[in-house]
C-alpha cells in the first residue's frame, strides 16, 4: 500500500539510493525489498545544528501499489482565430500571462523590445567584453527578461495571490527539473532558463500566438478613454481586445511616457545597495558549522535581515556558486546584479544588500513627483559610472574597509564580468545608504560569525532591486484611468520576482477573461 512518511535523513542517506531505502523500510518497519517505489514529495535543509539534516516528506509505495510518473500538460486552445490580446514584454509575467491567454482562448501578440534568446546571447557577450550597451538588448531586456539571467529562483511570499503550483507545472513542462515541486527553495539556473524559454515561445506559436522581437512600444492607441492598442517604434500598430503592460521594472521610457502624458503614476519605495561577494567556502562552512561540510550537501546560503534606524537592511537575490554582472540598460549607467547556473559550482557566493529607501529619505528629489525615486536612482548609477570612468568596470571595496571609511589597497578576486577597480563606497554613495550599510553589515557578522571579513569584496550599485515608480491599477487590474490596460508585474510595481511576476500576469489575463466573458 502507498504510505506518506515524514523522515528525517543525513545526507548521505538522502542522496545515496540504498540508504535512503533502507532508513524508509527502518521506520516503517518493514524489509526494504518491499519497497517498490519512494516519491519524495518535500525536502528541505535543515542546517540549524552541527549535524545538519535533510527533512523529507515522501511517499512509499510497496507491494502491489503502483507508481504512476504525472505528465504535466496543460491544456491550451488553438487561438489562431480567436481575438487578439496585445502583451507589451516577454518576461515572466508577459510569458505567463501569455499561456494563460491560450487557456482561456485569447490570441496573445508578444511585442518585446529585445532580441530572442538565442541572439540576445550575442549583446550580452558584447556588454561583458566591449563595454558596449544594447538599450534594448541586455541583462534586463529581451526573451525571458531579467529573469533568465538570474539564479531564477522560484520562492514567492504571494501564495494568496494566486497557484504557485500551477507555475511550476508550466515550468517543468516546458523542460524545467520535476525537483521544482520538491524544494522549499526551488531554483533552476540561467543555463536551464534560456532553452526553458525557448520551450514557452514554441508552446505560444504552435497554438497561434505571434512573436514580435525588436520591437519596442512607443504608445498608446487611446480610443474614448480606452486603450485599444499600442504604437511602436517602427510605426507599426497593434489593437486588441487588451493590453497588458509587462516591461519590467527598467523600462524607463514607459514611466516618461505616461509622467508626460499625466496619466496615474506615483512614487514607489525601493531599495538600493550593492552586491556583496564571499568565498563559497567561507559561507559553506559559516551556515554547515564546519570546514568538513558533507560533499551531499549544496551550496550554503543566507538570508539577512536587520533594522538601522528607520531603514531596513536584507540580503537580496542571494546566489550561491554565482557570479556578478553588469546590469546596465543604456549609457551613462553603472550597476551590477548577480546570477548563478543550475549547478550553483561557481567558487564564490553574491548577494544583494540592499537599504530600503522612501520619498523622506530624498527630500531634494520631490520636485519630481512621481519620478522622484526614479529621478534618485539614475543619479546615483551615473555617479558610479563617472567614478568607473565611462565604463562597465564596477567600482568596489572590501568590505571590512568600506565598514571602517578607509580604501582598500587591494581588493579579493572577483567573479565580476568586467573589471573591478578600487572606488571609496562609504565616500561616494549617498550617506544614509552608507551608514546603513556599514551597520547592517557588523550586524550580520554577529549573527553569521564569519560573514564581516576581509575576504569579501563589495561591488556597487545594486539598484534594480524592484521598481521606484507604481503604475497605479483598480482592483479589477485595470489602470485606474485608462480602460482595457493592465499594468503588470514587477514594472508596474506589483511583483518582485519569478514567480510573483508570472501569477500576476496569470491575474490581469483572468481579469481580462472575466471582463470579455470567457471565464
Amino acid at each position: 500500500m502507498k504510505t506518506v512518511l515524514e523522515i528525517v535523513l543525513e545526507p548521505e542517506q538522502y542522496f545515496i539510493e540504498k540508504r535512503f531505502g533502507q532508513a524508509v523500510a527502518k521506520q516503517l518497519k518493514i524489509n526494504d525489498n518491499d519497497i517498490k517505489h519512494i516519491q519524495v514529495l518535500k525536502r528541505s535543509i535543515d542546517s540549524r545544528r552541527s549535524r545538519i539534516k535533510y527533512h523529507v516528506t515522501a511517499e512509499v509505495y510497496t507491494h502491489s501499489d503502483k507508481y504512476v510518473k504525472p505528465v504535466y500538460k496543460s491544456e491550451y486552445k488553438n487561438v489562431a482565430n480567436s481575438e487578439p490580446i496585445i502583451i507589451v514584454g516577454a518576461g515572466p509575467a508577459g510569458l505567463f500571462a501569455a499561456l494563460r491567454a491560450l487557456e482561456v482562448g485569447l490570441r496573445p501578440i508578444i511585442l518585446e523590445r529585445g532580441k530572442n534568446v538565442k541572439d540576445r546571447k550575442y549583446d550580452i557577450a558584447k556588454l561583458t567584453k566591449e563595454s558596449i550597451v544594447n538599450p534594448n538588448s541586455n541583462w534586463c531586456f529581451g526573451e525571458g527578461g531579467a529573469g533568465t539571467y538570474s539564479d531564477g529562483k522560484l520562492y514567492t511570499r504571494s501564495t494568496k495571490r494566486g497557484d504557485v503550483s500551477d507555475v511550476l507545472k508550466k515550468l517543468i513542462e516546458h523542460g524545467a527539473n520535476e525537483d521544482l515541486l520538491i524544494d522549499a527553495h526551488a531554483h533552476i539556473g540561467t543555463d536551464r532558463l534560456s532553452g526553458i524559454i525557448a520551450q514557452i515561445r514554441e508552446t505560444i506559436e504552435s497554438h497561434g500566438g505571434t512573436y514580435y522581437f525588436d520591437t519596442k512600444v512607443t504608445d498608446f492607441i487611446i480610443q474614448n478613454n480606452k486603450v485599444v492598442g499600442v504604437k511602436t517604434a517602427d510605426g507599426n500598430t497593434y489593437q486588441g481586445v487588451a493590453v497588458i503592460l509587462a516591461t519590467g521594472h527598467s523600462a524607463r521610457d514607459i514611466y516618461e511616457l505616461f509622467d508626460k502624458n499625466k496619466w496615474a503614476l506615483e512614487a514607489k519605495p525601493f531599495a538600493m545597495g550593492v552586491r556583496v561577494e564571499h568565498p563559497q567556502t567561507l559561507i559553506n562552512s559559516i551556515q554547515y558549522h564546519s570546514e568538513n561540510y558533507s560533499r551531499y550537501l549544496p551550496p550554503a546560503t543566507y538570508s539577512l535581515v536587520t533594522q538601522v534606524e528607520n531603514h531596513g537592511v536584507f540580503s537580496f537575490c542571494m546566489c550561491p556558486g554565482g557570479i556578478i554582472v553588469p546590469a546596465a540598460t543604456d549609457d551613462n549607467q553603472q550597476v551590477v546584479n548577480g546570477m548563478s547556473n543550475s549547478r550553483r559550482n561557481s567558487p564564490y557566493a553574491n548577494s544583494g544588500i540592499a537599504v530600503t529607501v522612501d520619498i523622506a529619505d530624498v527630500p531634494q528629489y520631490s520636485k519630481h513627483g512621481a519620478l522622484s525615486l526614479l529621478r534618485f536612482q539614475q543619479d546615483v548609477e551615473k555617479k558610479m559610472f563617472d567614478t568607473a570612468k565611462g565604463s562597465i568596470k564596477a567600482p568596489t571595496q572590501r568590505l571590512n574597509d568600506f565598514c571602517n571609511g578607509r580604501p582598500s589597497k587591494r581588493l579579493n578576486r572577483s567573479s565580476y564580468m568586467g573589471e573591478c577597480i578600487e572606488a571609496p563606497l562609504h565616500e561616494l554613495l549617498p550617506p544614509f545608504i552608507v551608514t546603513s550599510l556599514q551597520q547592517g553589515f557588523r550586524n550580520f557578522g554577529a549573527k553569521m560569525k564569519g560573514f564581516y571579513t576581509e575576504s569579501a569584496n563589495i561591488l556597487a550599485v545594486e539598484s534594480r532591486t524592484s521598481s521606484p515608480v507604481r503604475i497605479p491599477r483598480k482592483e479589477n487590474y485595470e489602470h485606474v484611468q485608462l480602460e482595457n490596460l493592465y499594468p503588470c508585474g514587477e514594472g508596474a510595481g506589483y511583483a518582485g520576482g519569478i514567480m510573483s511576476s508570472a501569477i500576476d500576469g496569470i491575474n490581469c489575463i483572468n481579469a481580462v477573461a472575466q471582463k470579455s466573458g470567457l471565464l
